[in-house]
């Protein structure tokens, strides 16, 4: 059940300051699993996809 008292200033202060906290490593979460993700394709499609399209015959030289 939801708390329906007036609570004081500083807990308000508290509570609002660990959900942001909360919030921001739920982010920094979010991107690092976005970022796994991204590589993992990436691994993925560079493993798949015909090593003389990434690298042409004489891609090294000018």
């Amino acid at each position: 059940m939801v708390q329906t008292r007036i609570k004081p200033y500083f807990e308000q202060v508290a509570e609002k300051a660990r959900r942001e906290e909360q919030r921001r490593a739920f982010r920094r979460n979010q991107v690092f699993g976005l970022m796994l993700v991204a590589a993992a394709i990436l691994l993925f499609w560079l493993l798949r996809t015909n090593p003389k399209w990434i690298f042409p015959p004489g891609w090294w030289r000018p």
